[in-house]
């Protein structure tokens, strides 16, 4: 396997561990690039960005998440 091969690989195992994380296993992949789409037209530098940002950065620090998204959640409150 090549080198870019092999990146892209990881990448796209980073990736569907974010989904796994979200607990959106089973979510409908219409559903799943709906979002992705919404949240690539949010600006980097507005209120929502930074929001969305620091629910992702709890849920990174809580690595215990069972795949339910409750304490995702709970940090968007």
């Amino acid at each position: 396997m090549t080198a870019d091969r092999k990146q892209g690989a990881r990448e796209r195992f980073l990736l569907g561990g974010l989904v796994v994380k979200a607990g959106l296993t089973r979510a409908d992949r219409a559903f799943l690039l709906g979002g992705f789409l919404e949240l690539a037209g949010i600006a980097p530098e507005s209120s929502e960005h930074r929001r969305l940002r620091d629910i992702g950065e709890e849920a990174f620090k809580n690595s215990k998440l069972d795949g339910s998204s409750q304490r995702i959640a709970e940090a968007a409150e």
